[in-house]
């Protein structure tokens, strides 16, 4: 049973479902889950940033492994998780201890020194993440300057906002050194449309600039628990956009929600979103491969 936090700490989080839908398709070998966290179980070796929006149970290296194997994944892109703020320490410890099938997103100030992203980059991390929507990230203000700090090493940038703020940052995003990936197709209501300005502005970024989108969070911008069907077009309009950019990811374990989601529900979305599985190939294996620089199979 979960404890009550105090009043004057954020929320605890629920924790995710120890059970899964079976899948509904073929999961190709090499399928990649591009967006998970994890959270160790000791959280005096790991403390959590007081400036955190909530507090998740523990999600330990172990349990994030039985999910990608439950889900059918072979591989997995871990994200630093805001409530441990720039202390990437158990992301890189894990990531470390599965060199050819896990790579990791960081969270870093601008001040990072250049030898820390040299053991990140051989750590196995491929990006940096900027969050303006939990406490603990980094925002807008250092994305230019943690941009040019990372064209070197061949990573990308990638955004947990709200795209109906895309619109207005478009002038600084197009000028940005290398490519980005938006979190959770936008992480806007799908209610707004995908004729409305935010969206219009994210299919500009991936059609012209070579952005890429993760086909993850639904739950986080559909009105319909908990089979979340408004997505579907949405996704659609996405994959149909460029399906050499799309990237899905289950974004376990699911934190900062007052319903638990079924992290293979959420994977069998994929089914109805891309009918094709040549697509779904594409958007499972051949393009984390590119992104994040895995071994191709043989």
């Amino acid at each position: 049973m979960q404890s009550t936090p105090l009043a004057d700490e954020p929320p605890l989080c629920l924790a995710p479902l120890p059970d899964m839908d079976a899948a509904t398709f073929d999961i190709p070998p090499g399928a990649c889950d591009t967006h998970a966290h994890v959270v160790a179980a000791d959280p005096s070796a790991y403390p959590l940033v007081p400036e955190r929006t909530y507090t998740p149970p523990p999600a330990p290296e172990s349990a994030y492994l039985g999910m990608l194997q439950k889900t059918g994944m072979s591989r997995g892109v871990l994200v630093q998780i805001s409530v441990y703020g720039t202390d990437n320490r158990y992301m890189l410890e894990v990531l470390g201890r599965h060199p050819d099938t896990l790579r990791g997103i960081g969270v870093v100030s601008p001040e990072v020194t250049d030898q820390e992203l040299e053991r990140m980059h051989a750590a196995g991390v491929r990006g940096l993440r900027i969050n303006v929507l939990f406490g603990g990230g980094i925002g807008f203000d250092a994305m230019e300057t943690l941009a040019h700090r990372i064209a070197g090493l061949g990573w990308h940038m990638q955004f947990l906002m709200d795209a109906r703020q895309l619109p207005e940052l478009l002038p600084r995003m197009r000028k940005l050194p290398v490519p980005g990936v938006v979190d959770h197709m936008g992480h806007m209501p799908v209610s707004e449309g995908v004729d409305s300005a935010g969206f219009q502005a994210l299919r500009h970024l991936v059609q012209d600039h070579g952005w890429w989108v993760k086909l993850s969070g639904a739950y986080r911008i559909s009105e319909r628990f908990d089979d979340f069907s408004d997505v579907t077009p949405w996704a659609q309009a996405l994959i149909d956009t460029a399906p050499d950019r799309m990237l899905w990811g289950s974004d376990w374990p699911h934190v900062h929600q007052t319903r638990m989601v079924n992290t293979g529900r959420l994977r069998n979305q994929l089914a109805l979103w891309a009918p094709d599985p040549d697509v779904r190939h594409r958007i499972l294996v051949s393009n984390p491969e590119r992104l994040y620089g895995f071994a191709p199979l043989r």
